[in-house]
């Protein structure tokens, strides 16, 4: 079970350096500056061709969250390792995904229909490469964790 989670886990990862490439768009520009316009039209484009216009694998992406929560449920019930672990894994993976469903990516697909103001739009970009970095960093973990437990 370890390692296929870890697998599951790796391919989020990846997932989220893609995202992150053009989300350092946002990061590297202070807050009290707004994001260029060209910077913030590369991310809004980036973000409707992962968004609605990648709808299958869009989908993919949800099948692997739901195998990497209901994986990381298994091994909290089966206890093949201490019980600090399993809960550690399954809330470092149930976090960045229900971030991710819930607040990300309706703030990708927003961004992506370019139908907000600028600042609502640069709003939107950076609330995103924040969350991107937080949900890197706990699947980096969960990742870890699988590793160590495998």
């Amino acid at each position: 079970m370890s390692s296929l989670l870890a697998a599951c886990g790796g391919f989020l990862l990846a997932v989220l350096w893609m995202d992150l490439m053009f989300d350092a768009l946002a990061l590297r520009v202070p807050r009290g500056r707004p994001l260029p316009v060209d910077d913030l039209a590369k991310i809004a484009a980036y973000y409707r061709r992962v968004t609605t216009d990648a709808r299958p694998m869009s989908l993919l992406v949800a099948v692997v969250m739901l195998t990497t929560v209901g994986g990381a449920l298994v091994q909290l019930v089966r206890g093949d390792a201490a019980l600090a672990s399993r809960a550690a894994a399954l809330v470092l993976c149930v976090t960045p995904i229900v971030l991710a469903q819930r607040r990300v990516f309706p703030n990708a697909v927003r961004l992506g229909a370019r139908t907000e103001s600028p600042v609502a739009e640069d709003a939107l970009a950076r609330e995103i490469a924040r969350a991107h970095v937080a949900c890197f960093a706990a699947m980096l973990g969960f990742v870890a964790l699988q590793i160590a437990s495998a």
